[in-house]
């Protein structure tokens, strides 16, 4: 039987369960950089980065170079039965990253979801709370304490019933839709006339930038009106900088941006350029918090996926990646502000740094959102060879998560086809 994306779909859908969605009907076969090639020999562009987690492209050679190093040494041992240096150098080197003065330390794991749970079992363990203020439109993982946190029932906890309680909504900001910084922040106010007390609430938790949610930006004032309420009420805020962090808007953290520092900061996605890595890094008193062995797990900061983050690290400095994060975001605001021009069905052009989103409206319409359009361009230009993704609550917004790395000419010949897509659709 042939090797054709259509033969292997009819495997998967025959093998794996139907929950596990997926955007594009191709089987990747190989990829390199900011290009993949799918079983069939078929070449595309790469605009969504594994979801950003590619921000140093696909398999880059100081990356490759780095894990076949250490995959001659070992591949695992348990950090927790028997430690190794890339683990302690890793941490050390983000704690030298990550925005605040002071002393911190960081935990690794696995996955952005463990990130965000563990920061939540630290707030809570050093606070002696339970609480969790988080907000409209949060994107935060799919695990059970992580789907409470998320903002979105459907798809994600769609059919599942009611998720852990203690988690409280407010609104973030969003000046195309009406919510001001005034109005987000006295939402805040309002979970603590309305549903606890600030002595109830552990952490307040935020995306800087909104990653599923639609690229939402916070703005500074916002950020700072949280630090404020936080050490008001002796409540600790949590960073999920998971798709905002390794380099995506122009700053290793986007936090950088905020002018505050997060106690708590998660992060995972292109921290390991494509190896499954993840982590909490944060004042190291509330890090300290929990007792020996309530923190870790079984891979956790695996030695590959240090290597490698290592790695990415050195790469960032070498090849002045956060330097071209800001010249790309600049090159694709202004190509899609181009397009914009010609449809009013987008209505707004927004993101920080390389993190870029367009939102499409019916008619030019905040209130219209134009969910069909969307998804018949994101097919479109995959039929030219163009990988695109949506996002967004009513899935009408298309982000941009190319590599870092992405040559000019295919940055440019990607934006020619998503403006083709947008002269035959919209």
């Amino acid at each position: 039987m042939s090797r054709t994306n259509e033969s292997l779909m009819q495997r998967r859908i025959a093998a794996v369960p139907r929950g596990v969605g997926q955007i594009h009907p191709i089987f990747a076969e190989h990829a390199r950089n900011c290009s993949v090639v799918d079983v069939e020999g078929r070449e595309y562009i790469d605009f969504a980065g594994g979801i950003a987690v590619l921000n140093t492209g696909h398999l880059h050679p100081k990356v490759v170079e780095a894990v076949q190093r250490q995959l001659h040494k070992l591949s695992h041992t348990c950090f927790q039965v028997l430690a190794y240096e890339p683990y302690v150098e890793l941490c050390e080197k983000l704690n030298a990253r990550v925005p605040g003065d002071f002393a911190k330390k960081t935990l690794l794991v696995s996955t952005g979801s463990e990130a965000v749970e563990n920061a939540v079992k630290i707030a809570r363990a050093a606070t002696g709370r339970t609480g969790v203020i988080a907000f409209t439109s949060a994107y935060h993982g799919r695990t059970l304490m992580t789907l409470a946190l998320t903002g979105k029932k459907v798809p994600y906890a769609a059919g599942m019933g009611l998720m852990p309680g203690g988690v409280f909504r407010a609104r973030y900001p969003s000046a195309l839709h009406g919510i001001d910084v005034a109005e987000a922040l006295a939402s805040v106010e309002r979970v603590f006339k309305n549903d606890a007390e600030p002595c109830d609430i552990a952490a307040i938790l935020v995306e800087p930038v909104q990653g599923e949610g639609g690229f939402n930006v916070a703005p500074p004032e916002f950020m700072r009106g949280l630090r404020a309420i936080c050490d008001r009420h002796g409540i600790l805020l949590i960073a999920d900088e998971v798709q905002t962090g390794a380099g995506r808007t122009g700053t290793f953290f986007a936090m950088e941006q905020m002018g505050v520092a997060a106690d708590l900061t998660a992060f995972a996605k292109s921290i390991a350029g494509g190896f499954p890595l993840a982590g909490v890094c944060g004042r190291a008193e509330p890090m300290d918090a929990i007792a020996p062995g309530g923190l870790g797990g079984t891979y956790a900061g695996s030695p590959l996926a240090c290597a490698a983050a290592l790695a990415v690290l050195e790469v960032f400095e070498e090849e002045r990646l956060l330097e071209r994060a800001r010249d790309i975001g600049a090159r694709l605001s202004e190509g899609l502000r181009a397009i914009q021009g010609r449809h009013p069905s987008i209505v707004e052009v927004r993101g920080l740094g390389a993190m870029v989103a367009m939102e499409l409206c019916e008619g030019g319409d905040p209130h219209k959102p134009a969910t069909a359009l969307t998804g018949q361009l994101v097919v479109r230009a995959r039929d030219k060879g163009l990988i695109l993704l949506s996002c967004g609550a009513y899935g009408n917004v298309l982000r941009f998560l190319m590599p870092l790395t992405v040559p000019d000419e295919l940055l440019e010949r990607g934006l020619a086809i998503l403006a083709e897509c947008f002269d035959e659709l919209a």
